[in-house]
């Protein structure tokens, strides 16, 4: 299907997306990168499950994408849950016999501070979400796409606070760096099959938690920015096209790598 005149001046309708034919899974896709990679990952003509525990945010996402010409749907999931999480990836098959990609982005952040003032029931719930979700999620993703596909392709979404000290987000610092050690062993483990797993590690993205980070710290933009060659905070949609590249097979010999995109932060 055409995407409508949202498209006119883009070379997209004149050649194959970067995903066609994919059916995409999207985790945290209600908002911030999930929903920009959502609506990304449909107009390079894959077919897309949004999943998100929060249903107007889905609901809307996918109006969209459909409105644009694209192909969505949308499952409420819950990261925190096993069953959520397995019947999530389940229901992609479900509606389009087969699964091709999935992008886990969904995640929580933790209160800012010091590791010490961290309520303990606070490390658990990042714990839970940031790093177990995403072991559920591959795991069921990857039983997916053996299944159905046979080949394939995962990204996670990390951070660069993942690569070096994380003084103001200790935990969530902690997780995202577990993340890429499971990206890691997951690329090793099923790249004879022909499955690819990568990892992203975005640096400052005016997403919602980043602003939630900086109501807790005050300055905390013009403190990113200066430490960023770039000196801007990127869209999230420019994450998503880093994850784009990833899953298409485009990248058919990358595996196992953890890519910055980070505006040259880390460099």
């Amino acid at each position: 299907m055409e995407n409508n005149t949202q498209t006119v001046g883009t070379s997209a309708s004149a050649a194959p997306g970067l995903l066609a034919g994919k059916v995409a899974f999207v985790t945290g896709a209600g908002r911030g990168i999930g929903a920009a990679a959502a609506r990304l990952f449909a107009r390079e003509g894959a077919r897309v499950l949004l999943a998100a525990r929060t249903e107007a945010q889905l609901k809307a996402v996918t109006e969209e994408i459909r409105a644009a010409g694209g192909t969505a749907d949308f499952v409420v999931c819950d990261l925190a849950e096993p069953e959520s999480v397995r019947a999530a990836v389940d229901r992609a098959v479900g509606l389009h016999g087969r699964l091709d990609i999935a992008f886990n982005n969904g995640a929580t952040i933790q209160r800012p501070g010091p590791l010490d003032e961290l309520p303990e029931a606070d490390f658990d719930h990042v714990y839970t979400v940031n790093l177990k979700g995403v072991w559920l999620a591959m795991a069921a993703e990857v039983a997916a796409i053996r299944a159905t596909a046979g080949t394939g392709a995962i990204v996670n979404n990390s951070s660069v606070g993942s690569l070096r000290a994380n003084p103001e987000l200790p935990a969530y610092g902690a997780m995202k760096r577990a993340v890429n050690s499971l990206t890691e062993s997951a690329a090793v483990t099923y790249g004879p099959e022909g499955i690819r797993v990568n990892a992203i590690a975005p640096g400052n993205t005016l997403t919602e938690m980043i602003r939630a980070w900086e109501e807790e710290s005050p300055g905390l933009q013009d403190r990113l920015t200066a430490l960023t060659p770039l000196r801007r905070a990127a869209d999230p949609g420019e994450i998503a096209e880093a994850a784009a590249w990833l899953l298409s097979d485009r990248a058919s010999f990358v595996t196992g790598t953890v890519l910055r995109v980070d505006g040259g932060a880390r460099a």
